[in-house]
């Protein structure tokens, strides 16, 4: 898998990113996120071709990435499951919710499970307060989850995940 995510292709994607740029000073950022958009982390060898090729040292390219916690230099999951843990969603049990994805997946916030297929972390406010506890998984929003609700909304990931490799074994 790792090999996978660090294909030729993705490098060459990025380096056509890249150069369509018009200023690439200053535009560390944005490749940043480009990169991660493209391998879905930012790994070290990665981290040394940006630095390649804006023509700035790796150690700022390494600081930058360390310093903003949207950057993870470690694979994420297909589904990265977010749990609010702000304020009202705290009150209301995300903690438990927290403990009971820990439990059910057996790996702690910030970890992915072994088959790549989940990550758990935690924010600290999605800002939708009225739906406390909030669960983001992806893109998609569960408002006032419970703890029943946990295993449900697993198990839709995991029949999806089945649903695609029965598509793919198919064709």
């Amino acid at each position: 898998m790792l090999r996978e995510s660090l294909s030729k292709d993705k490098f060459n994607e990025l380096e056509d990113f890249i150069n369509s740029l018009e200023e690439k000073k200053g535009a560390l950022i944005e490749v940043l996120h480009t990169a991660q958009h493209i391998f879905g982390y930012l790994p070290k060898d990665v981290q040394l071709f940006i630095s390649k090729k804006l023509n700035i040292p790796s150690s700022k390219v390494f600081g930058v990435v360390s310093f903003y916690s949207y950057f993870t230099t470690k694979p994420r999951g297909e589904y990265v499951i977010n749990i609010c843990l702000g304020t009202v969603c705290f009150v209301k049990g995300a903690d438990k919710i927290m403990e009971k994805f820990e439990q059910e997946l057996n790996i702690k916030c910030g970890e992915t499970t072994p088959d790549g297929k989940f990550t758990l972390e935690g924010l600290r406010c999605v800002g939708a307060c009225g739906l406390a506890p909030v669960v983001v998984v992806n893109e998609k929003v569960y408002g006032k989850v419970t703890l029943d609700d946990v295993e449900k909304i697993l198990s839709n990931y995991n029949n999806e995940v089945e649903d695609k490799k029965l598509a793919q074994s198919s064709i």
